[in-house]
């Protein structure tokens, strides 16, 4: 169960970064008319919710939440782009959550964050690089496209961490947040089955 303080600490962030992505949208309207080359760099600013609750509460689907959040705050102040605002929210946040999953969510070294911010860089740069084509620019542009989209969540995911530690040193999060290592060591593991097999 969610209590009502990570509730509301999850809102928090989803508001702010939905006014932050209102602000990318029209940024990003402006770039892909005059320099459409570097319109790969926008993609990264959908990750900021679910990489600042993550790092900052380490729970499970704190990403997905403050992502739809963020989304419905795009929307509501742009509601002509709501389903991509939503969509973005909405496969980004689920995305987000896969990693620490893996993990049954115990374990949230920096390194999982940025090898996941890659890997998911790579396949939206890949799904929009088959979708617009390589004709779309000449030659190396196509790649510099690509990279941007790749590149982009790796950078949007440090500086989601870097606001997270701010956050932290605030205090606001102490004791709803878990610890980043929360797996059993092998000393501890086992302990336990020489305990369960002196009881069996």
């Amino acid at each position: 169960m969610f209590s009502t303080r990570l509730l509301m600490t999850c809102a928090a962030i989803g508001v702010g970064s939905g006014i932050v992505f209102t602000v990318a949208g029209f940024i990003n309207g402006i770039v892909a008319a005059a320099a459409p080359i570097v319109y790969g760099l926008s993609i990264g600013v959908y990750f900021l919710p679910g990489v600042i609750a993550q790092s900052l509460l380490r729970l499970p689907g704190v990403a997905l939440i403050t992502s739809l959040i963020a989304g419905l705050v795009g929307s509501a102040v742009n509601p002509a782009f709501i389903m991509r605002y939503l969509a973005a929210g909405l496969a980004i946040g689920l995305l987000q959550e896969v990693p620490f999953a893996i993990s049954r969510y115990r374990y949230w070294k920096p390194w999982v964050f940025y090898v996941a911010a890659a890997v998911m860089g790579v396949i939206f740069g890949g799904g929009v690089f088959i979708g617009v084509g390589m004709e779309h620019f000449a030659g190396w542009a196509n790649f510099v496209y690509f990279g941007l989209f790749a590149v982009s969540p790796v950078l949007f995911t440090w500086l989601g961490r870097v606001i997270a530690a701010g956050i932290n040193k605030t205090g606001v999060a102490r004791g709803v947040q878990r610890d980043v290592d929360r797996r059993e060591s092998r000393h501890t593991r086992h302990r336990h089955s020489v305990r369960s097999m002196t009881a069996a």
